[in-house]
């Protein structure tokens, strides 16, 4: 381990050096973060961070490297090289090349066609959410057509979604109903060309509205939980003894698009993705696999306005399975509301902030005021807190033990 620590910070020592020689831009923060529980008063998170950006840019090329390092408690250490990539212009095309992330869609706080980097869930979705992405190996074209934008990834290495560790409070353990013995032999997707990822966007921007068209051959980032039932037969009729789980990621098709527009100061935002293919979990005691595979949509309608200097918004976001079969564990239409509101004052120094996820299916949320003071230059403190309530079979009220009260103080530099 410590041979592995000590070649990383030679590798990125040799990376600040060489980049300091060819005058790269350098940016970046140190950042601690300190979260207490409610009820236990336990420090949920004690967290320091250094991120750092080289980037260098040029008339035919460019490159960024970012690196971050987290220390968690006093001697758990995480390096993670986000994005290391290189840019190549042309006259009417670029084309980047590395580890790098990728944003699509208009949603906020919701990932729909945002689908081309997996998710971190390791503190679910509570930290900045370029830092809840993961960064994936792709090579992405872009061919610019006037203002419209025709952009295509090729993705040659499957990156899953990070779950929380067996001890992580973010942690909730399937509820199985006899004991489970657990084969991850499929669970790895081979790095080949049959197993790539591709996917495309055409984004159109005008006066009037902008919209974007997407599609993608995809690998489901989460993995479907194959399950084996075994029953013992000596008293004649079958008793559930144990459950054989193998987990296994699957392809996915796709097809989607979102779209702004603005009228009289309020901006209409849309957004909405057809999976075909996906994997639901079932309780049909006949099945011998305990899974189904159904289409379904993810969609939202969302507005953003402003009153009286304070700037709000909220949007509506449905999943919804195709040929429902009543035996799918996740309901047929899972309904949430997100609002936000904000307002910024003394010279835009502090600003005030809600921002609230609600389940309406199950009847739970997340909310999250927050107060954030810019002392200085580059300079900030943040006091938040992270409430869960409502109904332990929502997405938002099972993890209702860890509701917090947090502090970041950030320098930016």
């Amino acid at each position: 381990m410590k041979k592995i620590l000590l070649l990383s910070f030679v590798l990125f020592f040799g990376i600040q050096v060489k980049a300091q020689e060819n005058n790269p831009e350098i940016s970046g923060f140190v950042r601690n973060y300190l979260g207490v529980l409610y009820d236990s008063g336990d420090f949920a998170i004690i967290q320091n961070t250094f991120n750092v950006n080289f980037e260098k840019s040029g008339e035919k090329i460019a490159f960024k490297v970012n690196p971050m390092i987290f220390l968690y408690g006093t001697d758990s250490f995480d390096l993670r090289l986000r994005e290391a990539y290189i840019d190549l212009y042309f006259d009417n095309f670029d084309i980047r090349i590395g580890k790098q992330q990728v944003v699509w869609g208009k949603a906020d706080g919701v990932f729909i066609t945002d689908v081309v980097s997996p998710l971190n869930l390791t503190e679910f979705l509570l930290p900045d959410f370029d830092e809840i992405r993961i960064g994936v190996t792709a090579v992405k074209f872009d061919y610019y057509i006037g203002n419209n934008t025709l952009e295509l990834i090729w993705k040659p290495i499957f990156a899953p979604t990070i779950r929380p560790t067996p001890e992580s409070i973010w942690n909730v353990a399937p509820d199985f109903p006899a004991p489970a013995t657990f084969d991850w032999s499929k669970s790895k997707v081979n790095a080949s060309m049959e197993n790539s990822e591709i996917l495309g966007k055409f984004t159109a921007i005008n006066s009037a509205i902008d919209f974007e068209i997407m599609g993608g051959y995809i690998w489901d980032a989460n993995p479907t939980m194959h399950i084996e039932k075994e029953f013992d037969m000596s008293s004649g009729s079958p008793v559930l003894t144990g459950l054989n789980v193998t987990p296994e990621h699957h392809r996915l098709y796709l097809g989607g698009g979102s779209f702004s527009t603005e009228i009289k100061g309020v901006i209409l935002r849309g957004e909405a993705a057809y999976y075909n293919g996906k994997y639901f979990q079932t309780a049909d005691p006949f099945a011998a696999d305990a899974t189904v595979q159904k289409d379904y949509l993810h969609y939202l309608v969302g507005v953003d306005f402003s009153i009286g200097g304070v700037m709000f918004s909220s949007q509506f976001i449905q999943q919804y399975i195709m040929d429902y079969d009543e035996y799918i564990d996740n309901p047929e239409a899972e309904n949430t509301m997100t609002v936000l509101a904000r307002y910024d004052m003394l010279g835009e120094t502090l600003h005030l902030e809600l921002f609230s996820y609600i389940g309406l299916t199950y009847e739970d949320a997340l909310i999250r005021p927050r107060i954030t003071y810019d002392f200085a230059d580059g300079f900030s403190f943040l006091l938040g807190s992270n409430i869960f309530v409502g109904d332990e079979a929502g997405r938002f009220g099972q993890y209702g033990d860890n509701s917090m009260i947090y502090t970041k103080i950030k320098y930016s530099f």
